[in-house]
């Protein structure tokens, strides 16, 4: 990389952290202080949830994404980049809790500790249950159907649009 690429990345770099921190003391000046049985019950709700499952995959990807951003410009660097990638997702793994704790706190900002209590409480009847298991098979089914359905009207309008434009005496 030139010594203005290198230049660019850092002042990008910096400008990212300094709008980052501006932004944590904003928002932490504005936001209602959390209290301790409302992060509880957030973490509980996403451990419910499956949260480990939803973002631990995270810091993966950004490690896998940064090796994979040295290997272009350093094909002969597959191995050690490898075994550095290897040694990160050890030494990183704290971070997933660090992503789950921001997590909960985006719950605990956005529900009171009622709403916690009472979500936690219908996740565990068994209709909760059924909707932790099930909910995103029902979600990927009803995508499914409305892609299918989508191409179905599709043709529809494609038909019907050829048709308008040949009494006109446009032929599509």
């Amino acid at each position: 990389m030139s010594a203005v690429g290198k230049s660019a990345r850092v002042m990008l770099g910096a400008l990212i952290l300094a709008f980052g921190c501006g932004m944590s003391v904003a928002m932490a000046q504005t936001a209602p202080k959390l209290s301790a049985n409302s992060l509880s019950y957030a973490r509980e709700l996403l451990a419910l949830k499956g949260g480990a499952q939803m973002f631990g995959g995270m810091v993966d990807g950004v490690i896998e994404t940064a090796k994979n951003s040295f290997l272009p410009s350093n094909p002969t660097l597959s191995r050690p980049l490898n075994e550095v990638a290897v040694q990160l997702r050890k030494d990183f793994e704290p971070k997933k809790q660090e992503l789950l704790d921001e997590v909960a706190r985006a719950y605990a900002r956005r529900f009171t500790e009622q709403e916690l209590r009472e979500l936690l409480a219908f996740y565990k009847t068994t209709l909760g249950k059924k909707v932790l298991t099930d909910e995103a098979l029902a979600v990927e089914d009803g995508f499914k159907r409305a892609q299918e359905w989508t191409n179905e009207f599709s043709d529809q309008v494609l038909a019907r649009m050829r048709a308008e434009m040949r009494k006109k005496g446009y032929e599509l």
